[in-house]
């Protein structure tokens, strides 16, 4: 029973961490500043709330498939969803809703909009034609700084070194590092801790900061340092070991249809050329085999040189076969989506990782005054002139392509831009969105182009659609438009919680007054019940929405309702005379049948609605299924746990604090 009380207090614990880390960060700083344990703070996570608790736009379109073969209507109602999804990313909509209904032999689309006060801004933007470009690199030199710009540049970062080197003074005066830290520190985010940072390491730490810290020991002050985040001031920790850093070299085969080749060789050639390199290759003679036969243009030239870097730099497949090798071994080929890889793992360390705190004294830079500089140029060359695109595949190797037709001005134009891009990239942008970069092979005439990379038939189909939606593939009529203010929304969630939060009060003091010491028992149930049901949401990360807090409250009648039946059975058994620790287990084993049977049909019926219905019908049929399974765990596994260990307490006496008992 002692290990039955430590989980419920666990689980209790985990869960309030996760519904308010606030409060918990809070001690976990407090206890890193004293002990430096270096505790990870509980993710913040906020509850996702659905559009009639935070307020937005709600827009119904009917899709106008009368021209569309039936067998297409399908995948045209996809395109239309495909193309509003990023419209309404474009803006910056948190959380957007987009699905697809049919009703009889009509579709429509519910757009969702969390946040959007203005609805006719979102009507204009989903009902405009998306925007498809073809660009090609921008050769022309970034605009420099005027004279009067970097005086303005210079007197700013002067400035701030002056507030920098005062911070300096004032912390080398006795002052505490926390008030430094509120009086002069601009990084937001370790300035809410003190000037709190954690722990850094070679991937996540400006390089003179790290090497700062692996000179100097624990307790120790920097002076001003120089950085890319601008002036700081730097206090020392602790240190751990941090993550592996892995130094190694690599030769590359890369083949026609691999990711960003422009090689010639077959996938069966680049095979056979790696494996007979393999076996050439060892520590000496490495470096001039990648020179002389790597098509990794960056690396090849240096000897295949990759130079030292952790997990999460390179490909997966690349990433696994290196970290699982030994250091000095040679390894190969590896294949992954850039092509044959011969890698040799030059060596293996475990690096530090070193505790900091810091004042940041933000600095400016040219690129912070100058406008952004754009890597593409337009080409006249877009979706108006784009006839269709299609999955195709290539008759020699079997690649998957996706084929374009231009109409007579797109095949002038095209033949115009590959002709002085030869060997170079031009890229397709949709939105505004590069979606593909390939590079000209060769001057194309007669309308047609090939977009190769390694794609999958999934793929090269979802691209070949977003080529072909750059219009909407169909027309769509607004049927319907509902505004939801976010005072609005704010009142009915704080109702809600009102209802909710009293609710529960009641039901708790009915349960304690009526049922006396087990009332109280399942009303700490309910609490843990209600803990653990927010703390799934939020990892989950399910929409909250009014129904959906009403299925909630409506489990937590379904954990009372079987409280109940578990009583009632303790009770009858009391009152025959039975001992109370019989009297719980009869009372539990003959009410488990029913409390079953009834949560069965209650997960069954939400099942049904959730599979069947639509929108705010799936917010309440989900989160029943959940409080409905949770409610079957507190109610009597965790309520079962402490009166088991409460009857423990009265031996074979009986208590008026059950009732049934007879004294």
């Amino acid at each position: 029973m002692r290990w039955g009380i430590a989980a419920i207090f666990g689980l209790l614990l985990v869960a309030a961490a996760f519904d308010a880390p606030q409060v918990f960060n809070k001690g976990i700083d407090a206890v890193n500043n004293v002990a430096h344990f270096g505790i990870p703070h509980v993710p913040n996570r906020p509850f996702r709330l659905g559009l009639d608790l935070r307020g937005g736009a709600q827009l119904i379109y009917q899709a106008d498939l009368k021209d569309i073969p039936f067998a297409d209507q399908g995948e045209a109602v996809n395109g239309v969803r495909d193309v509003i999804e990023r419209r309404v990313n474009s803006i910056g909509v948190s959380e957007p809703q987009v699905q697809t209904t049919k009703s009889g032999e009509n579709y429509r689309l519910l757009v969702e909009l969390p946040g959007v006060n203005d609805v006719n801004d979102a009507i204009n933007l989903i009902g405009e034609t998306p925007i498809l470009e073809f660009r090609e690199q921008n050769t022309e030199p970034p605009r420099q700084l005027t004279s009067e710009e970097q005086k303005q540049l210079d007197a700013y970062n002067a400035d701030a070194k002056k507030r920098a080197q005062d911070a300096l003074k004032a912390l080398r005066s006795g002052k505490s590092f926390e008030d430094v830290v509120n009086q002069y520190s601009e990084d937001q985010l370790s300035r809410n801790n003190g000037g709190y940072v954690g722990f850094i390491n070679l991937e996540n730490a400006d390089s003179t900061i790290y090497e700062w810290a692996k000179s100097h020991k624990q307790g120790e002050l920097s002076g001003v340092l120089e950085t890319g985040e601008g002036f700081v001031i730097a206090k020392r920790g602790g240190e751990q070991d941090g993550p592996v850093q892995v130094t190694a070299s690599h030769i590359l085969l890369c083949y026609l249809g691999a990711r960003s080749c422009d090689a010639t060789m077959t996938k069966a050639e680049a095979r056979a050329k790696a494996d007979e390199l393999f076996t050439q290759a060892n520590a000496n003679n490495f470096a001039d085999l990648a020179k002389e036969n790597s098509t990794d243009q960056i690396s090849g030239p240096n000897g295949g040189d990759l130079g030292t870097f952790g997990r999460g730099a390179m490909i997966k497949e690349f990433e696994e076969a290196v970290f699982a090798a030994k250091a000095g071994e040679i390894i190969g080929p590896v294949e992954t989506p850039l092509g044959f890889h011969i890698i040799y793992k030059r060596g293996e360390e475990i690096t530090k990782e070193y505790e900091i705190s810091h004042v940041v004294v933000r600095t400016q830079s040219p690129e912070d005054i100058l406008p952004e500089f754009n890597p593409w140029k337009v080409t006249g060359l877009s979706g108006k002139q784009l006839d269709r695109a299609e999955v195709v595949t290539d008759p020699q190797t079997g690649a998957v392509q996706v084929s374009l037709q231009f109409d007579s001005e797109g095949t002038k134009l095209f033949e115009d831009i590959t002709r002085r891009n030869l060997g170079q990239p031009v890229a397709i942008f949709l939105d505004g969105d590069a979606i593909s970069v390939p590079t000209v092979q060769s001057i194309i005439s007669g309308g047609q182009a090939v977009i190769t990379g390694s794609f999958t038939i999934p793929e090269a189909r979802l691209l070949a659609q977003r080529l072909n939606t750059g219009a909407l593939p169909v027309p769509i009529e607004l049927v319907s438009q509902q505004t939801i203010g976010p005072t609005l929304g704010a009142v009915s969630l704080a109702k809600s919680l009102r209802a909710g939060t009293i609710g529960l009060l009641l039901v708790m003091v009915f349960l304690t007054l009526y049922y006396r010491l087990p009332g109280f028992l399942a009303s700490l149930a309910l609490g843990l019940y209600i803990a653990l049901t927010l703390a799934i949401f939020k990892l989950i990360g399910a929409t909250l929405t009014l129904s959906g807090i009403t299925g909630l409250i409506l489990s937590i009648g379904m954990a009372v309702d079987a409280n109940i039946l578990i009583f009632e059975r303790l009770k009858e058994e009391l009152r025959i005379g039975k001992s109370l620790k019989t009297a719980v287990n009869e009372g539990f084993a003959r009410a488990w049948t029913s409390i079953y049977d009834g949560n069965v049909a209650t997960i069954i019926t939400a099942a049904l609605l959730l599979a069947m219905g639509v929108s705010f019908v799936k917010g309440f049929a989900f989160t029943l299924i959940i409080g409905t399974l949770l409610s079957m765990f507190t109610a009597v596994t965790v309520t079962r746990v402490l009166l088991q260990v409460v009857v423990s307490w009265f031996g074979d006496k009986k208590s008026f604090l059950f009732l049934g008992s007879k004294e």
